[in-house]
C-alpha cells in the first residue's frame, strides 16, 4: 500500500482459510485500500453454502466492523449461466483494476488431496488457458467453476499457499517438490510462501511451520 495506494488480493475457499480470514478481520486494515478478488469460484447460486464467497462474506466481511468502511469487493459472477461469459467479464474487471495483463499483489491458494488448486484441476481444459487471466472449467465434483488462469497466478507479486489436514500430506510433497504432473505443482514458484498445518507437513510433534521460496 506504501508503494502503489493500493492493495490487489485474491482469496481462494474451502474450509482452512476461515480462521485465517477472522484473524485478518481483527486487523487495523485500511480496508478502503484493498480490492478483493477471487481465486476462483463455483457455479452456483448467490448465497449458497458452497460458494466461496459464502465463507468470504461469513469469515472476512461479516467479522469487520460493521460501522467502518470495508474493501472494494469484486465477486466473481458465477451464478450467470453462461460460464464463458463471465469468465470475460471477470478478466475485464480484473484488467480494469490490475491491468493487462493483470498484476495481483497477493494471491492465497488451497491445495486439494489430488493436487488442485484454486479451480485448476487435473486433466481440465482450463489448464491450457495460458491466454486469458479467467477461465470457465468442466464440472469438478458435481459443479463448473471460474478459475484464475496459470497465467495471472504466474504474474502475482506472491502467492500463499495455506495447507491443511493429513489427506493433503502427499499433495504438499509434490506441490514442494514442483511437481508439474499435478496443477499446483505448475504454479511458478519464485514468490511462494507455504504455510502448512502438523497434519498436512507429517510432523509428530504438532508443529506447524512455513517455508518461502524467492
Amino acid at each position: 500500500m506504501r508503494r502503489r495506494g493500493r492493495f490487489l488480493l485474491a482469496l481462494s475457499g474451502g474450509r482452512s482459510p476461515g480462521p485465517m480470514l477472522r484473524a485478518l478481520a481483527r486487523e487495523a486494515m485500511p480496508w478502503p485500500q484493498v480490492h478483493l478478488f477471487q481465486a476462483d469460484e463455483r457455479a452456483a447460486p448467490e448465497g449458497d453454502p458452497e460458494r466461496n464467497w459464502t465463507q468470504i462474506c461469513v469469515d472476512l466481511l461479516g467479522a469487520l466492523d460493521p460501522a467502518g468502511p470495508g474493501p472494494r469487493l469484486h465477486p466473481m459472477p458465477a451464478a450467470e449461466p453462461d460460464l464463458a461469459a463471465a469468465a470475460e467479464r471477470y478478466a475485464r474487471d480484473l484488467e480494469a483494476v490490475a491491468g493487462r495483463p493483470p498484476v495481483l499483489d497477493l494471491v492465497q491458494l488451497g491445495l486439494g488431496d489430488d493436487g488442485h488448486t484454486a479451480s485448476l484441476v487435473p486433466g481440465d481444459a482450463a489448464l491450457a488457458r495460458l491466454d486469458a487471466p479467467v477461465a470457465a472449467t468442466d464440472p469438478y465434483r458435481g459443479r463448473r467453476r471460474l478459475t484464475l488462469s496459470f497465467a495471472t497466478l504466474a504474474a502475482a507479486r506472491r502467492v500463499l499457499w495455506l495447507v491443511t489436514g493429513a489427506e493433503k500430506r502427499a499433495a504438499l510433497c509434490r506441490l514442494r517438490a514442483g511437481d508439474p504432473t499435478i496443477p499446483a505443482g505448475r504454479v511458478a514458484r519464485g514468490h511462494a510462501v507455504i504455510f502448512a498445518d502438523a497434519a498436512a507437513v507429517g510432523r509428530p510433534d504438532g508443529a506447524a511451520g512455513h517455508e518461502e521460496r524467492s
